[in-house]
């Protein structure tokens, strides 16, 4: 008996003896899997920051011409003479930060409206055919909304649009004067409505999606409690998902910094600062888009200037929102 117990009490020993090599193996397999799975990622997020580098050194290195000339004075010079080579950005700049502040005084309102009513109210059977409207409407090149922009909206803007303006809004005492000028449906507030119609289906798809990840035991909690529809949306809804809208606000600011074709059918692309939100400006997307192909040597270099310009305003842009963010949490987490 005692020999029999031995020998049964044996073989599972030596199974798991014979096991150990391939579970050593296989246990080798899986770090070496592991180790290489991670070098792969690291590697790709390497090389989007070294592009990102890349293109802020070429940029750079393009544009030291213009900002070895004229220095840091380049950013307020309102100066664009192509013959004599003087050049600014203050013009540029101000018709970029002007119009993409009109399109998210516009859009982000309307967003929160539309996300909020698909995430909240809105009935069951509509919630795709809406959520797919609002995604195809962020799909449709830029183009066509300049083309939309400059030979449908610009004619009915400045007919009744611009006037109804005149009379009520221009006839106030401080903001009066921004609603100057003739009216003929581009400039400045064109511009900023059309980049609205744009980022709106961006920022809309962006708090929809993020309102729809709150966990439904919230809402519920907040509801049995006799809180209404806003205000589960103000004290649950919204804290909740904080950084997903500013994250959508800020793709929405990205993209109409940087929007080129839109902008150049209807802002007016006159080089001279404009005195009221009717006049015709720039901004330094459509500024390239109509420049480039023709500059060379000094100008060349004074585009590239521009350029880099529109990438600071957006780092700059991008990390008020982070540092925002930050002490929000912090304030929150005190």
């Amino acid at each position: 008996m005692s020999s029999v117990g031995t020998t049964m009490s044996a073989q599972p020993v030596a199974s798991a003896q014979s096991d150990n090599p391939n579970m050593v193996a296989i246990a080798q397999q899986q770090r070496w899997q592991d180790a290489v799975f991670h070098r792969v990622t690291q590697g790709f997020s390497l090389l989007v920051l070294a592009a990102l580098v890349g293109i802020i050194v070429s940029l750079f290195i393009n544009a030291w011409p213009s900002f070895q000339k004229f220095g840091f004075q380049f950013i307020w010079r309102v100066e664009w003479d192509i013959i004599n080579e003087e050049f600014g950005a203050a013009i540029a700049i101000f018709g970029t930060l002007a119009s993409a502040g009109i399109a998210l005084l516009i859009a982000v309102p309307l967003a929160f409206g539309v996300a909020l009513f698909l995430t909240e109210n809105c009935p069951v059977a509509l919630r795709r055919p809406l959520g797919t409207a609002i995604e195809l409407l962020a799909a449709v090149p830029s183009i066509i909304y300049g083309m939309f922009g400059l030979f449908v909206f610009a004619p009915v803007f400045a007919e009744y649009g611009q006037p109804a303006m005149q009379s009520t809004l221009g006839q106030m005492p401080l903001i009066g004067p921004l609603f100057g000028g003739a009216t003929n449906g581009i400039g400045i507030l064109a511009a900023g409505i059309v980049l609205a119609f744009m980022v709106l289906p961006f920022i809309a798809a962006v708090m929809r999606d993020v309102f729809a990840i709150v966990p439904p035991i919230l809402r519920e909690s907040a509801y049995g409690l006799g809180c209404t529809t806003w205000e589960v949306v103000r004290k649950v809804v919204l804290p909740y998902t904080q950084k997903g809208v500013v994250g959508g606000v800020m793709l929405g600011l990205g993209r109409a910094l940087g929007e080129t074709m839109a902008v150049t059918f209807v802002i007016g692309n006159a080089n001279r600062m404009p005195n009221s939100l009717f006049s015709p400006g720039t901004s330094i997307a459509s500024t390239l888009a109509n420049e480039f192909g023709e500059a060379a040597d000094f100008h060349l270099s004074t585009l590239f200037a521009l350029g880099f310009m529109l990438f600071v305003i957006t780092f700059v842009v991008l990390a008020a929102a982070k540092i925002m963010l930050l002490r929000s949490e912090k304030a929150r987490g005190a």
